[in-house]
């Protein structure tokens, strides 16, 4: 073989090594692409599932169930007493009905009429039932306190009848109205007649 011929074959075989190592070359770095890829991927998920982790021990830790709210009680009796020395005819509940819970209490005596007792009290059943009085017996102070009503019958507590009354301007309550003596006494709430009629009987 001549120097010319053995040279070219030569500088082909080079070509081929070259070519190899080129292709070895960029297979490796492919394959290393390709690694730092799934390694960052995989490390997602692992700091992701330990996100989740913490944020459910942490709600686990933190989490109550919600108990049903008491209501606020506010004691009466004194302002029942003190009310009653300006004005006899104020009547509160004695004893307060079982389970009943006085959540409201209010006197008002100003230097000229009208007089005005307010004690409101939430039940047992978590239903609102009040006493509204006032020294005013005419329909003002009904209409005040009650708004639109309809007439829905009587009712007799303790020997004494009671006027039923619909709200109208409220869903779900009703009234009891009693006029007489110079007072008008009204029991009123979203308890039920029934519970009207219990309030209504404790009231001395």
């Amino acid at each position: 073989m001549s120097s010319t011929g053995q040279g070219a074959s030569n500088e082909a075989a080079a070509r081929e090594k070259a070519q190899i190592q080129a292709e070895a070359n960029e297979y490796r770095q492919a394959y290393r692409r390709d690694k730092a890829k799934s390694q960052t991927v995989g490390n997602m998920v692992f700091a992701m599932v330990i996100c989740l982790v913490v944020v459910a021990f942490l709600i686990l830790v933190t989490w109550r169930p919600k108990g049903e709210a008491k209501p606020k009680a506010v004691e009466y009796t004194a302002q029942l007493q003190d009310a009653r020395k300006a004005a006899a005819w104020v009547r509160g509940p004695e004893p307060m009905p079982s389970g009943w819970t006085a959540t409201s209490v209010e006197f008002l005596a100003p230097q000229q009429e009208p007089m005005t007792w307010h004690l409101g009290v939430v039940t047992n059943e978590k239903k609102y039932v009040g006493i509204e009085q006032s020294n005013v017996t005419t329909g003002k102070f009904p209409a005040d306190k009650l708004g639109r009503t309809s007439d829905d019958g009587t009712t007799t507590v303790a020997g004494v009848t009671w006027q039923r009354k619909v709200l109208l301007d409220r869903k779900g309550e009703n009234a009891l109205v009693l006029v007489g003596s110079g007072v008008t006494t009204i029991v009123t709430g979203n308890a039920g007649y029934p519970a009207l009629e219990t309030f209504a009987s404790s009231l001395h």
